[in-house]
């Protein structure tokens, strides 16, 4: 069998197998299955209808987690390329840095200074 048929029959199985799986249960297998293949994502951020920042070539982005326990922080955060001319490709100088941004409904994220 070629990869591609490999592939289909282990999502052909993975499907049947989590049909029977509770959503919190399928919801952590895809996870799992997405931090070992990773996604290659992108975050667009907008101001109004505005693009203002991209990033691109996003493993994964993970929900924090308070120091003195089990809950969630307020935020998400992730590495990626800042994409600074919005093209959708690393070009020479543009740099993976660290992000975060708030589950609230203000709007902002943060970022690390890739030119520092």
């Amino acid at each position: 069998m070629n990869r591609k048929q490999v592939l289909t029959a282990v999502s052909l199985t993975a499907a049947v197998v989590l049909s029977g799986c509770t959503q919190e249960m399928q919801n952590k297998v895809s996870r799992a299955v997405q931090n070992y293949t990773g996604t290659d994502g992108v975050l667009d951020v907008y101001a109004g209808e505005k693009l203002v920042k991209r990033f691109i070539h996003i493993d994964k982005i993970t929900t924090a987690v308070s120091t003195s326990g089990s809950s969630s922080r307020p935020y998400r955060y992730g590495y990626g390329v800042l994409d600074e001319n919005q093209n959708m490709v690393k070009d020479a100088g543009e740099k993976k840095v660290y992000f975060e941004f708030s589950d609230y409904s203000t709007s902002y994220i943060f970022y690390e200074d890739p030119n520092r």
